[in-house]
């Protein structure tokens, strides 16, 4: 009987193991799950000019970020299929960003993982008075002009950056994200 039930487990584990292999195959496929990458273009994610091509002079100076969704040039395939993949958008003046921060800016525009790494909420509040990113959740806070370190709350580390630069205007990714977009569990 104990034999049985070992096999039957690893029968259930193969299956189980083989099936998520799957379900990642599937989704490195598919162009709109995929992560921002060099060249990519970005477009408005909500409001009236949702799937516009973002210019630099779009992102005003210190205001709040602007959601975004990055878009492969080539196939026009907007990469939105997954809430991992949005990406905010703000700018500054370029003095006042740190120097890292300011290398991988263009024109004083900044862009950050739109996930807090947290518990994996939306990074969408703002701060008028600080300057700083808000998730509304547990009420971390993040320096967009010191490469979105935490200033406050439970985050355990800043959000992950994208390089950008400008191409006839037009913001375009420089590289793929700092670090890997991952979030601690909540129990």
């Amino acid at each position: 009987m104990k034999d049985r039930r070992t096999i039957l487990k690893s029968a259930l584990a193969l299956g189980l193991g083989a099936r998520s292999l799957n379900v990642l195959h599937a989704q490195s496929d598919d162009p709109r799950r995929a992560r921002p990458q060099e060249g990519d273009r970005f477009v408005f994610a909500f409001g009236p000019r949702q799937g516009e091509t973002i210019r630099v002079d779009d992102v005003p100076v210190a205001s709040e970020q602007i959601f975004s969704f990055a878009m492969d040039p080539s196939s026009g395939a907007v990469r939105d299929g997954s809430l991992l993949n949005q990406v905010l958008l703000l700018r500054f003046d370029p003095d006042s960003l740190a120097p890292e921060t300011r290398e991988a800016s263009v024109d004083g525009v900044v862009a950050y993982s739109g996930i807090c790494p947290h518990t994996g909420c939306d990074v969408e509040g703002w701060s008028e008075d600080t300057g700083f990113l808000v998730c509304s959740c547990h009420d971390s806070e993040f320096d967009p002009r010191d490469g979105a370190e935490v200033i406050s709350g439970p985050a355990p580390r800043r959000l992950p950056s994208l390089p950008l630069r400008s191409e006839d205007g037009v913001l375009v990714a420089a590289g793929g994200f700092s670090a890997t977009i991952r979030f601690e569990e909540e129990f």
